[in-house]
């Protein structure tokens, strides 16, 4: 299979089956391949296609990508610097704690957010953006390494499916590659 192939989503496929799809080609492209810029870069580019291919709401998706832990940044101030991404240009760090990003990167908890708008100090990178969901990467013995963050133009773009299989995807993505 040529790699380009692997962003070819079916469009009669439910969402947990294209999900799953996902997963196997993310696996597949990580075989053998353990630089984490590698691994996100391409698994950007497999989620903002696999939204492309489903109804909406997640046909709606504007921004999908990653922001990791800058490790530049002082141990009593930490925060996340800009990754891989599909979509718009977007904000360059995060402090830990603050916008949905940064609160799930310090309660390393998974934030479904179903309007932006209605979270306490979100951050708006892209004003389109309604509804956000955002799971941490976490390594043992170093914490959270990154998060993958999804926006969304909708309200409530996000549900316990999409929950589920990107928390299966973090879990991945952290055994998968060496993160600084």
């Amino acid at each position: 299979m040529v790699h380009a192939d692997a962003t070819n989503f079916s469009p009669n496929l439910t969402k947990p089956e294209a999900y799953q799809q996902l997963l196997d080609e993310v696996e597949g492209l990580c075989y053998e391949q353990r630089n984490w810029v590698c691994n996100l870069s391409n698994t950007s580019s497999l989620l903002w296609h696999l939204y492309r291919s489903l109804p909406s709401p997640s046909s709606s998706v504007n921004w999908a990508g990653f922001y990791v832990h800058d490790h530049t940044s002082p141990p009593t101030k930490p925060r996340l610097i800009l990754g891989p991404f599909q979509g718009k240009v977007a904000c360059q760090t995060i402090n830990f704690g603050r916008g949905v990003c940064g609160t799930a990167a310090a309660t390393q908890t998974t934030q479904l957010v179903p309007d932006v708008e209605q979270f306490p100090g979100h951050i708006a990178c892209d004003s389109s953006s309604k509804s956000e969901i955002v799971v941490p990467i976490m390594v043992e013995g170093k914490g959270v390494v990154g998060i993958i963050d999804i926006d969304c133009t909708v309200e409530n773009g996000f549900d316990h499916i999409d929950k589920e299989y990107l928390e299966k995807l973090a879990d991945f993505l952290a055994k998968s590659s060496d993160w600084p």
